[in-house]
């Protein structure tokens, strides 16, 4: 996500041209996704070590190259648009189709997409057949190793989009690991609470972004409920910072329990390299 958002940035800096610059970034996810893909498909590695390992590769590669660059937002950045009818709404417009980034709109309809394709499409059945159980996929004809490779870089490219998306419309600008400020590691935690259901992905979502901008909002005024406003001190406001990556490592504490997966409907060959010819995988 950090390599993203650097790329995102430096192109649309260095070309006035976002559109480009958020490409760029979606390719830069995609072809570091493949180094991980190499690693655990090819050599059949630990997926958790190498995802480590590639996240820091990432990291190193954001912190060099984008060295340098300026960390004032200034070129131009995806716009915002109002979509006309929806947007006269009563309470829901403004909210939701008032003056919000083209890709806000872009995952209102990529979610419901990416349900129907799961659960209502062939190569939808596939990719879950791949992820439940791999061997019998391949008795099928399923060419599994190709489909982990192609999934492993679509998630590349959904990461590289997310890391621009922070620097090129929610907090424009480079501003180093502070780009992103781990939120990739809650991305994580949101797909665990969601139990791997992109309708629940999206509600996670929503309620850690709300959680954030409640930690702003309640940081703001200087009184709360007829009190003295506690968090506008230091301490209280880094331990209001602190909450969603609180939540975030208990989620993936719990998910990480082999008991847990089963019951949060975790893929049952999710972490597990495939071999051919290998029964039960």
């Amino acid at each position: 996500m950090l390599l993203g958002a650097m790329f995102g940035f430096k192109v649309a800096v260095g070309t006035g041209n976002p559109w480009l610059g958020l490409l760029v970034a979606m390719l830069a996810g995609g072809m570091l996704s493949l180094l991980h893909a190499v690693v655990t498909i090819n050599f059949q590695a630990d997926q958790v070590v190498s995802g480590l390992a590639t996240n820091f590769v990432g990291i190193g590669l954001s912190l060099v190259l984008g060295e340098g660059l300026s960390k004032a937002g200034t070129t131009a950045l995806l716009p915002n648009w109002t979509v006309p009818g929806l947007s006269a709404i009563p309470i829901l417009g403004p909210i939701l189709f008032t003056n919000q980034s083209i890709l806000v709109y872009f995952g209102y309809l990529l979610t419901p997409a990416v349900a129907f394709y799961i659960n209502r499409t062939r190569p939808g059945m596939h990719l879950r057949a791949v992820g439940e159980y791999p061997s019998a996929a391949d008795a099928l004809g399923i060419n599994v190793y190709r489909l982990r490779y192609l999934y492993v870089f679509i998630g590349g490219l959904l990461a590289g989009l997310a890391g621009a998306t922070i620097s090129l419309a929610i907090s424009p600008g480079w501003f180093s690991e502070l780009t992103t400020a781990g939120q990739g590691w809650i991305a994580i935690g949101i797909v665990i609470f969601a139990q791997w259901n992109p309708w629940r992905a999206l509600a996670g979502a929503y309620m850690f972004g709300a959680l954030r901008r409640l930690i702003l909002d309640l940081q703001g005024p200087t009184m709360l409920l007829w009190f003295e406003n506690p968090f506008r001190a230091q301490s209280p406001g880094f331990f209001l910072q602190m909450l969603p990556y609180a939540l975030t490592i208990i989620i993936l504490v719990i998910g990480s329990r082999s008991a847990m997966k089963k019951r949060v409907g975790a893929p049952a060959a999710l972490g597990l390299p495939y071999v051919r010819g290998e029964r039960g995988r």
